[in-house]
């Protein structure tokens, strides 16, 4: 017998996001925080305290980012490769269909907010609870978008108690899963721009996420130690929504 409930805890967050509300859950690279309205999106920002040039992140599954990212066969294959064959999480960055049925559902706000230059970031292979309200998110056609469930530039958060009060206070609902699983980078999700190859954040696994490229591409991602993360487009996960 099993102590979590997975699929009743990410249906009871999802139900929440889609009428509307606040949702704080987890992910293997931390605790993310979604909303599911323009309204909700807006108040994760104003609480976050989150700077003007920063961007949500689509949560979804590795079905939806293939049909909603526009990438090449090899870059693909790269996603592929980190997620599927490594069982890596990736927050991959690419340009995408304007046309696709979760993007359609976008306001226009919201859509000013979660995306950059015909790009959108996204987590992809972030945990059973993330593969199940990804699921939930695709079937019925709602997008997940939304961060990080900490203060802008305080750092992820990888326990619910750390998470500041304040935060907290506008969640509608919570999911408590304990410590998670990469918390030892205390970082959230590595993001790379599969259009250019560019590293736009370090984050969890990334000197795995280096090798793969490496040994199976001939992809040499910069050191940990000189790679910069710009603040153009996603900074923190800032993951995970409207999404």
């Amino acid at each position: 017998m099993t102590v979590l409930d997975i699929a009743g805890d990410a249906r009871r967050a999802f139900d929440v996001a889609k009428n509307g509300g606040i949702v704080i859950f987890p992910v293997d690279v931390g605790y993310s925080m979604i909303g599911g309205s323009r309204e909700s999106l807006q108040r994760i920002f104003k609480t976050k305290e989150r700077g003007g040039h920063k961007r949500n992140a689509l949560i979804c599954d590795m079905e939806t980012q293939r049909e909603l990212h526009v990438l090449d066969k090899k870059k693909q294959q790269m996603i592929e490769a980190i997620t599927q064959d490594y069982n890596l999480p990736i927050g991959p960055i690419a340009p995408y269909r304007v046309d696709h049925p979760l993007m359609r559902e976008l306001d226009p706000d919201s859509l000013v907010g979660s995306t950059v230059g015909g790009t959108l970031a996204m987590l992809v292979n972030a945990g059973p609870f993330h593969a199940e309200i990804c699921r939930l998110s695709r079937e019925e056609n709602h997008p997940l978008f939304g961060s990080s469930a900490n203060l802008t530039g305080t750092g992820t958060k990888f326990r619910v108690e750390d998470i500041q009060p304040e935060l907290r206070a506008i969640a509608d609902v919570t999911i408590d899963y304990g410590l998670r699983k990469y918390h030892t980078y205390k970082r959230s999700a590595t993001l790379i721009n599969f259009e250019t190859m560019k590293v736009v954040r370090v984050g969890s696994c990334y000197e795995l996420i280096a090798d793969v490229l490496k040994r199976h591409f001939k992809i040499e991602l910069p050191p940990e130690s000189v790679a910069v993360s710009p603040h153009g487009h996603v900074d923190e996960f800032a993951l995970p929504v409207i999404a």
